[in-house]
C-alpha cells in the first residue's frame, strides 16, 4: 500500500520538473487547479471524517503554490 508520504514525495518530484513548472504557470492552470485541489481536499476530508483536516489543507495549500500564477 502506498503511504501518504510516498504520494507527497512523488507529487513534489512531479511539480519540481522544469517543463511542468512552465506549463502550470498560467491563469488557466490556476483556475483549474483551484477547482481540482478544492474538490479533492473536500472529498478526502469527508472520507477521513475530519481527522486530518489540518494536514489536508496544508497539502492543498502547498500544491496550490506550485500551480498557476496566484
Amino acid at each position: 500500500m502506498v503511504g501518504l508520504e510516498d504520494i507527497t514525495r512523488k507529487a513534489q518530484e512531479f511539480l519540481d520538473d522544469s517543463k511542468v513548472k512552465e506549463a502550470l504557470n498560467s491563469q488557466q492552470a490556476e483556475d483549474i487547479s483551484d477547482k481540482v485541489l478544492g474538490g479533492t481536499a473536500d472529498a478526502v476530508k469527508k472520507v477521513t471524517g475530519g481527522k486530518f483536516d489540518e494536514q489536508i489543507e496544508g497539502a492543498r495549500d502547498e500544491a496550490d503554490k506550485k500551480v498557476g500564477n496566484d
